[in-house]
């Protein structure tokens, strides 16, 4: 005989993902740890067939790393990967500005202007000192960035841009990136340029915001910075067979 669909079980597996996944990408799980399916399964509040499932699924977005038999682990990070997420970014996001800025309305901008000030808050907390709200700040951001393509017309490039940056903001989450001022004043500046519809403007911010914040995340951050150093030790001898 035919059964109801366990919708109690679909639940409680999908609120079990999206608190795993945003442990992820704000770095209370850590890159590299290992994840103890008995200890997680207390911790999440789900059985271990369903986390089981709900891990492999986070391996699929590139979050966790199944490690055979040994089980899993989350993923390590690199600042190869980071430098190749943020170009792909910057990939989306430019040409999202392009179709959202000829296509969006008063709503549209009204919309941009809301989420600008809702950020500029976030960004004036961190400017005098209070870093205890990161999340609320980098939700605030992606809010902003997602104003700004919100009438690029095309559901596929949102989804792809959210799924991207989630990447990218994990990133930004271990590496406590915030550059100050400089940040808060490109996203003024990208506001100023969205309401004016100048894209190609944007974009030139855009690329700088988005550049910048990966340099500092490599100078500065514990977790990448031996990885960077590499990075730069390998590229000196050519820098210095062009200065010869």
């Amino acid at each position: 005989m035919d059964t109801l669909p366990d919708t109690t079980a679909e639940t409680v597996g999908d609120s079990a993902y999206r608190r795993i996944r945003t442990d992820l990408i704000f770095g209370k799980l850590t890159p590299g740890q290992k994840l103890k399916l008995e200890r997680m399964s207390g911790a999440y509040g789900t059985s271990i067939s369903t986390l089981r499932e709900t891990l492999n699924r986070l391996c699929s977005e590139g979050f966790v790393v199944a490690e055979g038999q040994r089980g899993f682990e989350v993923a390590p990070i690199s600042a190869t990967e980071f430098q190749e997420i943020a170009e792909l970014r910057e990939l989306l996001e430019s040409h999202m500005i392009e179709k959202s800025f000829a296509a969006g309305d008063l709503d549209w901008e009204a919309h941009i202007v809301s989420a600008h000030h809702k950020l500029a808050a976030m960004e004036r907390l961190l400017l005098s000192g209070e870093r205890s709200d990161a999340e609320s700040w980098k939700q605030c951001d992606f809010q902003f960035h997602r104003a700004l393509v919100a009438a690029c017309g095309s559901k596929v490039l949102l989804d792809a841009h959210a799924a991207v940056y989630d990447r990218y903001l994990r990133y930004q989450m271990i590496a406590v990136v915030f550059r100050g001022e400089m940040a808060a004043s490109e996203h003024r500046e990208l506001k100023e340029l969205a309401l004016k519809r100048d894209a190609k403007g944007a974009n030139k911010v855009l690329h700088t915001h988005i550049h910048d914040c990966v340099a500092h995340a490599l100078r500065n951050s514990d977790w990448l910075k031996p990885v960077a150093a590499v990075k730069d030790a390998r590229s000196e001898p050519r820098r210095k067979a062009k200065a010869g």
